[in-house]
């Protein structure tokens, strides 16, 4: 019997803000894909991109991916993750161990604007109790992740959209 291999510990992405960010998006850790590109979201199957571009009726997709950051920046929304580092076989965040938190705080603390938290599925939203004190609205959005087959496309859709539409993220 062969001894088990230790999963390799893994380093997240920077956060992706501007002073003016209104809303902060919250995953938890980035795939495979995206630690491979230093891309949030890049896996192909991931619907964050997706979703953005029909809230907002541009096509982020075919954007380079330095364009779609600052065209989240320049419409107040932000990007990070729950988890700065962890140890993680494959993708899914049921393989996420020994995991170390982000500073959330020091970032909210440079972001005045910032009105509302969004986790981004079930895995980042087990930090609700620690975000709730950190600014006036928090809420679970279903996961854009590809293992979130259970929620269509439009539900999705609707669900982002409303969030986005309360903070003025829309259109």
């Amino acid at each position: 019997m062969s001894p088990r291999r230790r999963p390799t510990r893994l380093q997240g992405l920077a956060p992706v803000a501007a002073p003016h960010t209104r809303v902060l998006v919250l995953g938890s850790f980035p795939s495979e894909a995206s630690l491979a590109a230093g891309q949030y979201y890049a896996h192909p199957r991931n619907q964050f991109w997706i979703i953005l571009s029909r809230l907002w009726r541009t096509d982020l997709c075919a954007m380079p991916y330095a364009r779609r950051l600052e065209e989240v920046r320049g419409r107040g929304l932000g990007i990070w993750d729950v988890y700065a580092s962890c140890q993680r076989e494959g993708s899914l965040d049921s393989a996420i161990r020994s995991a170390q938190p982000n500073d959330l705080a020091g970032l909210v603390r440079r972001l005045p604007e910032l009105r509302a938290i969004a986790h981004n599925g079930g895995e980042s939203a087990r930090t609700m109790t620690l975000t709730r004190a950190l600014v006036p609205e928090v809420v679970r959005l279903p996961s854009t992740s590809p293992a979130n087959a259970s929620w269509s496309l439009q539900r999705k859709l609707d669900a982002w959209g409303a969030l986005f539409a309360a903070h003025g993220l829309c259109g």
